[in-house]
């Protein structure tokens, strides 16, 4: 497991508690906290050597991710060598431009989720994202399905592996071991 964010070194990260065991384990191991703190580019990643790639959500993933051609090409590469593209809360941003060789949309016909349009009216942030999220990706063709605000909700069709909200993590990290084990 490698970690790239667009700029590499060392990205913010916020949204996880240390109180819960699993947070404080994955935190404190020196290995993955050593590759958190020094994360790829893109562009010394190559796509060939992964089997999956996971957009991770916070609010940053919006301007972060959405508009990232590199990250977009590292994911249509690892989708279309058979891998898996995943996300869950607004890491599906990252998933919005990603574009397949028969120049489809990635999510163009998938069922899909993301935080949601209501998450995003309860949270007062609709007016500061630079999109809802849930709209872009049902212009790009997704089937968006969702449930109730800060409900655990995951999608996963075709190798793409989609979840709500922060309520949802663990979930998606569960269906992407289902797939890669299929």
């Amino acid at each position: 497991m490698d970690f790239v964010s667009p700029k590499g070194g060392t990205p913010p990260v916020d949204g996880f508690d240390l109180k819960d065991p699993v947070n404080k384990e994955f935190w404190e191991n020196k290995e993955y906290k050593n590759k958190i703190d020094h994360s790829m580019t893109p562009s010394q990643v190559n796509p060939k050597e992964y089997s999956t790639i996971f957009y991770a959500g916070g609010h940053g993933a919006m301007w972060d991710f959405a508009d990232n051609k590199d990250l977009a090409d590292i994911a249509s590469k690892i989708y279309e060598n058979g891998g898996i593209v995943a996300g869950v809360c607004h890491g599906p941003a990252g998933l919005v431009n990603i574009k397949l060789n028969n120049g489809k949309y990635l999510v163009d016909g998938k069922k899909i989720n993301a935080f949601t349009n209501e998450e995003e009216a309860e949270v007062k942030l609709t007016d500061v994202v630079p999109f809802l999220l849930e709209n872009k990706l049902k212009e790009r063709g997704a089937q968006f399905e969702k449930s109730g605000l800060w409900q655990n909700h995951v999608v996963a069709d075709q190798r793409v592996i989609t979840g709500q909200n922060p309520q949802s993590a663990k979930s998606v990290g569960e269906a992407i071991l289902k797939e890669l084990n299929k």
